[in-house]
């Protein structure tokens, strides 16, 4: 029973149901809804979900995507993010040996797909989630052995969170000073300063620029054929995301670039 395809799958379905949970809380959480308590319900006839109905994955597949009672279309949404923490948590379990850096990356990357999700369809990040990336930032300084990109100096970490806070609040504050209005909300300058937390000041030009362009990059064929405007809303926190993955994956590669080493 310890054959590494069986301890694989254990963590695949770990992830699937700590997906389950990330689909309740992208639900709730901008709406001010306890995340705890109370079961899941389908969100047109109200009726409560049996539990065999709400098994990650299988239960949508055995439905065919529609709430057993009123036959309404499940959105595909919740499949794909328990999908997607399945996968997460089996890639991070295979890539890493130590377990403190398999343990951390997997909350982290569980709370930033829910950001993610939420801030695509609310434009906003609920202040909880900024809050849980910042407290295990500064968590992950006092863990041994992490052998990852993320600074372990608690200095360099507190100077990287004042600098990616700042960074963005410094963008919001000269859009409202020209434009007489709000750009970029807070959520953005705390997503930052958590990514500044964990990889330190050194990440925050390139997660910044990247992010930026990126954005760019979707935005300009919605601007070319006026399906938006420079006044529609975008949410940064999913290029701010993407960014902060590949400064993770290639930060040291980009640093050394930068540096010309």
């Amino acid at each position: 029973m310890n054959s590494p395809i069986f301890i694989a799958s254990l963590v695949f379905i770990f992830g699937l149901c700590f997906g389950s949970f990330a689909n309740v809380c992208i639900y709730r959480l901008p709406k001010n809804k306890q995340v705890l308590t109370n079961r899941s319900f389908c969100l047109k006839c109200k009726k409560k979900i049996k539990w065999f109905d709400n098994i990650p994955l299988f239960s949508f597949l055995f439905l065919n995507g529609k709430c057993r009672s009123c036959k309404e279309k499940i959105p595909l949404q919740y499949f794909i993010i328990e999908f997607l923490a399945g996968l997460g948590f089996l890639f991070i379990f295979l890539s890493f040996d130590n377990y403190y850096s398999i343990i951390l990356l997997m909350v982290l990357f569980l709370i930033y797909l829910m950001i993610l999700f939420i801030d695509l369809k609310h434009f906003i990040i609920p202040d909880i989630l900024n809050y849980g990336i910042i407290v295990l930032a500064i968590i992950k300084n006092f863990l041994p052995n992490l052998d990852l990109i993320f600074t372990q100096d608690i200095m360099l970490s507190l100077a990287g969170g004042i600098v990616g806070y700042l960074s963005i609040w410094l963008i919001i504050y000269l859009y409202k000073q020209i434009r007489k209005k709000e750009g970029m909300g807070l959520g953005d300058a705390k997503l930052m300063a958590g990514i500044g937390f964990l990889f330190g000041w050194q990440s925050i030009p390139f997660t910044l620029f990247f992010a930026s362009l990126l954005a760019l990059l979707v935005a300009t064929p919605s601007l070319m054929e006026n399906k938006k405007s420079l006044k529609s809303k975008i949410p940064f926190a999913p290029y701010l995301i993407i960014a902060g993955l590949v400064y993770f994956l290639y930060g040291n590669i980009i640093y050394k670039i930068a540096l010309g080493i």
